[in-house]
Order: structure tokens, then sequence, then C-alpha cells
């Protein structure tokens, strides 16, 4: 049985390889090109301002290799030699493994999006307060950038950036509104761009501007704090299948062991991680309200 493992692994080892550099090469000239074409024209997505496509697509090959390897592995040592069951389950495997470096790259865009849109209201005090102090709005841009940190500073970088090559702030601002979309950032762009062109107390305007982020916030914190149950009641009944299944396994492994050595144990298991997902985003869609 260990040489049967050990054969499986360096097998699926020198097939990750393989796949790895034939799809890395096949796909290099195509993404670069991409990448070069989007470079110029300064609007590159949100995912690829964390990661390149590329790159990307390697991790995602050598991820879902690696996830139908190990879990053949782990199907074969725990004596499951039916191809009619561990073949469709690696390849499921391997198909969930090729889709994990996107989700893990699009929660990081998420996050970014997240530490953008929290910073947006210490942006806006301190763009009030640089104008109350006698500064022009481009000063104030440049003072409050070098106070803030993370996404924030790095696109008012790029907006200070494109505004000394020749850009109206107002269309510098707009083009960061369209990079980091958000309500907030969209009411603040606009009010900027309105004052500038009609006239007024820009300061004014951004002194009624904070008190209105604040009260969004503030409605927001309490949405949070009302929908909290329910998000946990969301990832306490997903969990709960899984749970009891390594429970009664651990006490009554006879018993459970079917489940995962035949093909209408994988079935149902199958049948249940959709039910089960079903219902997880039900149950958020429920509880996740826009405002």
């Amino acid at each position: 049985m260990m040489e049967k493992i050990l054969v499986l692994s360096l097998v699926f080892a020198a097939v990750l390889a393989l796949g790895y550099a034939v799809l890395g090469t096949l796909c290099a000239a195509l993404f670069e090109r991409v990448e070069a074409q989007r470079d110029e024209s300064g609007n590159l997505p949100p995912l690829q301002r964390i990661i390149t496509p590329l790159r990307l697509m390697k991790q995602r090959v050598a991820c879902g290799f690696s996830c139908a390897a190990a879990l053949l592995v782990i199907l074969v040592g725990a004596g499951v030699l039916n191809p009619l069951v561990y073949l469709p389950v690696s390849t499921l495997a391997g198909v969930a493994g090729f889709m994990l470096p996107l989700g893990w790259h699009g929660r990081k865009v998420r996050q970014r999006a997240e530490a953008f849109e929290d910073k947006i209201l210490d942006m806006t005090v301190g763009l009030s307060n640089g104008l109350r102090s006698g500064q022009a709005l481009p000063a104030a841009l440049e003072s409050v950038s070098t106070r803030v940190a993370g996404p924030m500073a790095e696109e008012l970088a790029t907006v200070l950036r494109e505004y000394r090559l020749g850009l109206d702030l107002p269309d510098a601002l707009a083009r960061l509104n369209a990079r980091m979309p958000c309500e907030d950032l969209q009411l603040l762009v606009g009010s900027i761009r309105l004052t500038m062109q009609s006239g007024g107390s820009l300061a004014d305007v951004l002194e009624r501007i904070v008190e209105m982020i604040r009260g969004r916030r503030e409605f927001q914190e309490k949405l949070k704090t009302m929908t909290a149950q329910g998000r946990f009641e969301a990832v306490a009944m997903s969990l709960a299948p899984a749970f009891v299944f390594a429970l009664l396994y651990a006490i009554n492994k006879p018993l459970m062991l079917p489940l995962v050595t035949t093909g209408m144990g994988w079935c149902a298991i199958s049948g249940s991680v959709l039910l089960v997902t079903a219902g997880y985003f039900t149950i958020k869609k429920i509880v996740t309200i826009e405002v």
C-alpha cells in the first residue's frame, strides 16, 4: 500500500510540474500582451492591481493539481481503490483548487477596497481642515496623502501625479472614483466638481459631507450589529454537517466508512455539500442588507 501511495505521489508531482510549465509557457505571451495594453491605458482591473494574470494562472494550475493529487493520495491511503470513486472526486478537488487562488485574491481586493473606504472620512476631514487653514485643494490633497497610509495614500499619489501631468483635478478625482467605486467617494467627487464649477465655499460643503458620512457609518455599524446573529447562524449551520460527520466517524468508523468508500456514499456527500452551500448563500443573502 505504501508503495502505491509513493508511486501515485510521484506521478502526480510529475504531472503537476509538467502542467505548471506547459500552461505557463502557453499563456505567458498572451497575458504579457494584455498587461502591456492595460498599463498604457492606465485602467487596470482591481484584481490586476494585486497580482498579474500570468502569475495568477500559474498559481491556479499549481493549486488545482496539488488538491487533486493530495485527495487522490488520501483516498488510496484510506483503501479506496475504485476508479469510479477517486477519479470524479479528484477531478472535483482539482476544479475547487483551481478556483481557490481566484477567491483568495478576490478577497484581498475586497479588503483593499474596504480599507480605502474606511479612510474616506479621514480624507474628507483633512481636506476640510486644509482648506480652512488657507491651502488650495491640490495642496490639501498632498498634505492628506502624507498623513494617511495604505490604499488611500497610493490612490491619492496617483491622483496628484495625474494632476501634475496636466489632468484637471476633478477629472483625476473622477478617475479615482472609477478605480475605487464607493458611494461616499462619489458624493465627495461630485460635490468638489460642482463647487469648483459654480463657486462657493468648498470647506463648508466638505463639512456637510463629513457629517453625512459619519451618519452613514453609524447606521451601517448598527446594521452590522443587528445582522451579526444571522451571519453567525449561516456559518454554524454550514459547518454542522462536517462536525457531525467527523464525530460519528470517530465514534463508529465501520458505520461511516461506506460513505467515503463507495460511489453512492460520495454522491450523498456531493448532494449534501451542494445543499449546504445553497443554504449558506441563501441565509447570507437574507441577512445582507444593501443601503
